[in-house]
């Protein structure tokens, strides 16, 4: 996803003088098209990830919009005093880019992953978080940060692209069940990967992806499937608490909208206490495609 972004902030450039770029000395073999056209508009902050919110919140304050971008626990858990503080309570266009969320660089263990984040952010004022689940979604993403002009972060990891052509919006309907609808599954982030491929030749089933937390509103699609089906699986490389299905979980209850079963595949840390790559870790956490088709299997046959 980041050399999708990447080309995005290239194209925006052009057209908008008024944004800057800010680096935590990472990007390196992605960024270099943006540095090398908009030098002056560019700035390697280094590993400094507290001073570069900071740096960023000053040039918000004067009136330009920023986007500054590292490893998505660097630039999230090392900073959130100064993401809140200077940022989201001024309700400054600063625009926060993560790399790698979820369990995204694997082998290089806790320190460098970002299975809490949207749970850190999501709760600060004014503050939207942003999570592509497919390579198209992060323009989309992009365009809707810098439309709003207000504190946002973006969650990027390995994304692909849409199995088939939709209108792309904050709730997306991927699949729609060409049978008797027996579950909604609700995904989000570039494990849906793995959901789809878990899907492949199951039947009743619809699948939405949603891009942003926290929520607030259901489409009428989304809303007439959940009460069609009655049932409801939620998918995420993030913890639960404070995550996708928590906010979902506000939003069914505030609407009085009951469901007979409810189930949810979520992070859960590091169950053996020891590290591999992303599929191992997404292996513990029953978020690898086998796992998620023998859940969705038992829901089926409910």
């Amino acid at each position: 996803m980041r050399n999708r972004f990447s080309k995005k902030i290239h194209e925006i450039f052009e057209k908008q003088n008024n944004l800057i770029f800010l680096t935590g000395d990472l990007g390196y073999n992605a960024l270099e098209n943006i540095q090398e056209t908009f030098p002056k508009r560019f700035l390697n902050a280094g590993v400094a990830e507290q001073n570069m919110v900071g740096v960023a919140a000053g040039l918000a304050y004067e009136g330009k919009s920023v986007f500054i971008y590292s490893i998505a626990p660097f630039v999230v858990f090392r900073c959130l005093e100064q993401i809140k503080l200077d940022i989201c309570i001024h309700n400054h266009p600063v625009f926060i880019i993560g790399n790698g969320g979820g369990y995204g660089y694997g082998i290089m263990g806790a320190t460098h992953h970002a299975i809490e984040d949207i749970a850190c952010l999501s709760p600060l004022p004014n503050m939207i978080c942003w999570v592509p689940s497919f390579l198209e979604d992060v323009d989309y993403c992009i365009e809707q940060i810098i439309e709003r002009k207000g504190p946002a972060y973006l969650r990027l990891g390995l994304g692909i692209s849409y199995p088939n052509k939709i209108e792309i919006g904050c709730i997306n309907h991927i699949v729609k069940s060409t049978e008797e609808l027996k579950v909604t599954i609700i995904s989000q982030g570039p494990i849906v990967k793995s959901v789809l491929s878990a899907i492949e030749g199951l039947t009743g089933i619809d699948l939405f992806t949603i891009l942003t937390v926290p929520l607030t509103s259901i489409t009428q699609n989304l809303l007439n499937s959940i009460r069609t089906s009655n049932k409801v699986l939620i998918i995420e490389e993030h913890v639960e608490r404070g995550g996708l299905a928590e906010h979902l979980i506000i939003q069914f209850v505030k609407m009085n909208l009951g469901i007979l079963h409810y189930e949810t595949l979520s992070a859960k840390g590091y169950p053996s206490k020891t590290f591999g790559n992303q599929e191992f870790h997404l292996q513990e956490s029953g978020l690898d495609s086998k796992n998620i088709k023998q859940v969705l299997t038992k829901l089926l046959n409910q």
